[in-house]
């Protein structure tokens, strides 16, 4: 079932009041203020009194193609806890690489996703992608350079409290022998209509030379994720030919015409036109392209019910660019208050290239005239 064009329409307006540019606030500085310094790639969740949690890792400058000899990347991961999206968030949980190099050793620590147990009181998951020290399959050994490793995604759990995580007996739910997907990263939880758990992740072939978006979903009393798919959002032919990775799901709200139609939710995605770089006709209109590390932002939407398909509504020109540094606007996550209000975060580049973690908050007044108009 399609969605009519005018409701497509609101869809998008909600995206971009949400994903406001002008209208965010730094909310967490990175460690630096130049290229390659960042806070994000993680999600927003609440806590069972209502709390905000804000997961993300510390970034240091690096290059993920040639290892450490270019830089630090990846540090720490930790969560950030505030009581309302207003005021000033607290750091409670920190993780170092040290810290998540029990069995193999962690080269840089990459996207996370942490998620709320509502069967316990007080039980929570956190889902960590680490690049590890870890060799290329042989037939793909000689392409391995130096200093670089291989991207996974493994599960911790708690049963009691985010102060409580085990991390031995953390365990590996996405790891690659193939060239096509050889590493696994930028994981995105979330529960299903039937009580599944799904974690979207971002994978990289071997050759460095697109981002594509997986799935793996663990039925309800299952303790093994099963691979769904790999490849639930097709990159495009314009702006996102090179990547296309799914940060967040949001629950589209109930409201004006929507009130009266299947559940359905947006999706923000990351998307660039390559990995590297690409040299602009000095001649020609010129515009942030996105590549690696420097996404741009886009949306998508989908029904509940026929959930992996995804619909873009970011078909030409991406929806979420800063207006600052190099035009950077990606990792964006975004959750439903219980006040009917929206809380949104992502990664912005500012003009000294560096990456903060931004939010927007977007009042329910706002929610309720743009989807009821």
């Amino acid at each position: 079932m399609d969605l009519k064009e005018i409701l497509k329409g609101k869809l998008l307006e909600l995206g971009q009041r949400l994903i406001d540019q002008q209208s965010s606030k730094i909310i967490i500085d990175p460690l630096a203020e130049s290229s390659g310094y960042w806070f994000g790639g993680g999600n927003i969740c609440l806590t069972k009194n209502g709390d905000i949690l804000i997961s993300g890792r510390f970034r240091n400058e690096g290059d993920a193609r040639t290892g450490t000899g270019a830089g630090s990347r990846g540090l720490e991961c930790a969560v950030f806890s505030s009581h309302s999206p207003d005021t000033g968030f607290e750091k409670i949980l920190s993780f170092s690489k040290e810290d998540l190099s029990h069995t193999e050793e962690v080269v840089s620590i990459e996207g996370v996703s942490l998620l709320k147990d509502f069967a316990m009181d007080n039980g929570y998951e956190f889902v960590i992608s680490t690049e590890k020290k870890t060799a290329y399959p042989k037939a793909l050994i000689n392409f391995q350079k130096p200093g670089t490793g291989v991207w996974s995604i493994d599960l911790l759990k708690s049963k009691n409290g985010l102060d409580a995580f085990e991390l031995g007996d953390m365990k590996t739910i996405a790891r690659s022998e193939k060239g096509s997907t050889l590493h696994c990263k930028d994981p995105v939880g979330f529960y299903g209509e039937n009580g599944q758990t799904h974690v979207i992740f971002c994978h990289h072939p071997f050759s460095w030379s697109s981002s594509n978006t997986g799935l793996l979903t663990r039925q309800q009393g299952k303790e093994s994720f099963d691979l769904i798919s790999e490849n639930i959002l097709e990159r495009g032919n314009s702006w996102d030919v090179a990547c296309s990775r799914v940060t967040e799901k949001l629950a589209v709200p109930k409201i004006g015409e929507f009130a009266d139609l299947p559940d359905l939710s947006l999706y923000f995605y990351d998307g660039a036109e390559c990995l590297r770089p690409l040299d602009q006709n000095p001649k020609a209109a010129k515009r942030p392209r996105g590549y690696s590390c420097e996404e741009l932002g886009g949306l998508a939407w989908g029904w509940d019910s026929e959930f992996p398909k995804l619909n873009k509504l970011s078909i030409d020109f991406p929806f979420f660019i800063s207006p600052k540094g190099t035009g950077c606007s990606r990792y964006a996550s975004a959750i439903n208050l219980p006040d009917g209000s929206i809380f949104a975060t992502w990664q912005q580049s500012q003009a000294n290239e560096s990456q903060p973690l931004v939010g927007n908050h977007l009042s329910s007044t706002e929610v309720f005239r743009i989807l009821n108009s």
